[in-house]
């Protein structure tokens, strides 16, 4: 039911269940999306929810507002005490772009927000060790279900193959989530990854024994979730967003180690360790590079040279070995974790 002029939606601030955009603003949102779409700049997983999280913050503070605001815009776009600069841009980008499009047309004369400077600093990601691994791991298979409640049930079953997958394939967190049913070949294990940072299309080859895992999680998740358009379904038959893996894994990680990670540093541990297995290889050390930069998604092979460069000394190995120079190494690079 709509609510009443004045009145606030629950949630504002919080958790927001996102099924559609709820204000005044809905068919130029849709349009804007049709227009980023043709021009082939839209991102479903971070624009459309940002889009989304800025529709229902507007429809919750004005649900009779039949026009675009200043306040609006600045009140959604206000930097938070808890936001870097980069976390802030990534928030507010889409609607800087959403308002330009918007005063282009003639539809909304409201000034754009200010968009914080990018950040750019060394990141070192966590270098995970076994112990920390196996407690970990152990806390996902740990997980209990509650008075046999569908939504736990899903949980357990989908948090250990989930963040076992991301460990061994070195899978990007947004691609596992998206991943579609039809692309998985559990027949030939392999993964077709049609959404990526880049949008290009690239094929992950599963290990045997995460294959099996697979398999085996398929047909118990299909008995919960049957006709799942999904790998990882949701309670609601749809994917899981991008705060359910953070709040997973923060939680199990906590609950095991002391330590600082996040789970997409599982990519960074699945490209170091190739890389320290291969610097034995000389010449053909390129030919796996080459293969790692496919595997990982990377449109070019400077992406996955990056890892070089939190590997300690291996530049001076390859160098040693391959007689070539490491000059191309990428010293510092943005705190950007789908970049890479």
């Amino acid at each position: 039911m709509r609510p009443e002029c004045g009145a606030v939606l629950p949630g504002k601030g919080g958790a927001v269940h996102m099924k559609e955009f709820r204000s005044f603003l809905s068919p130029q949102i849709h349009s804007f999306i049709r227009y980023r779409q043709a021009s082939q700049r839209w991102n479903d997983s971070s624009y459309e929810e940002n889009l989304m999280l800025f529709d229902h913050y507007c429809h919750a503070n004005d649900p009779c507002a039949t026009a675009l605001t200043q306040e609006m815009v600045d009140g959604w776009c206000r930097q938070r005490r808890t936001e870097t600069n980069n976390s802030c841009r990534s928030r507010i980008y889409v609607v800087d772009s959403f308002v330009r499009f918007l005063n282009m047309r003639g539809l909304s004369n409201v000034q754009p927000p200010q968009i914080p400077r990018k950040e750019r600093r060394r990141y070192l990601p966590h270098a995970f060790t076994e112990e920390e691994l196996i407690r970990f791991f152990h806390e996902c298979d740990s997980i209990p279900v509650i008075n046999s409640r569908k939504e736990t049930i899903i949980r357990k079953m989908s948090v250990p193959v989930f963040f076992r997958l991301l460990y061994s394939s070195g899978i990007r967190t947004n691609e596992a989530r998206l991943l579609l049913r039809e692309n998985v070949d559990l027949r030939r294990g392999i993964l077709d990854i049609q959404y990526s940072k880049g949008h290009d299309q690239h094929y992950i080859v599963l290990h045997d024994s995460m294959l099996e895992i697979m398999r085996r999680y398929d047909a118990a998740i299909n008995g919960i979730v049957p006709e799942r358009e999904y790998f990882f379904p949701s309670i609601r038959n749809s994917h899981f967003n991008r705060g359910w893996v953070t709040k997973n894994f923060n939680l199990l990680w906590r609950k095991a180690n002391t330590s600082h990670a996040t789970a997409y540093e599982f990519r960074h541990h699945y490209a170091v360790t190739n890389l320290n297995q291969w610097t034995g290889y000389g010449f053909e050390f390129h030919d796996k590079l080459v293969y790692l930069s496919k595997s990982m998604g990377h449109t070019t092979l400077e992406s996955t040279k990056y890892y070089y460069s939190i590997v300690p000394g291996l530049s001076e190995i390859i160098k040693e070995q391959t007689e070539n120079s490491s000059e191309w190494m990428i010293p510092e690079v943005p705190l950007d974790e789908e970049t890479y």
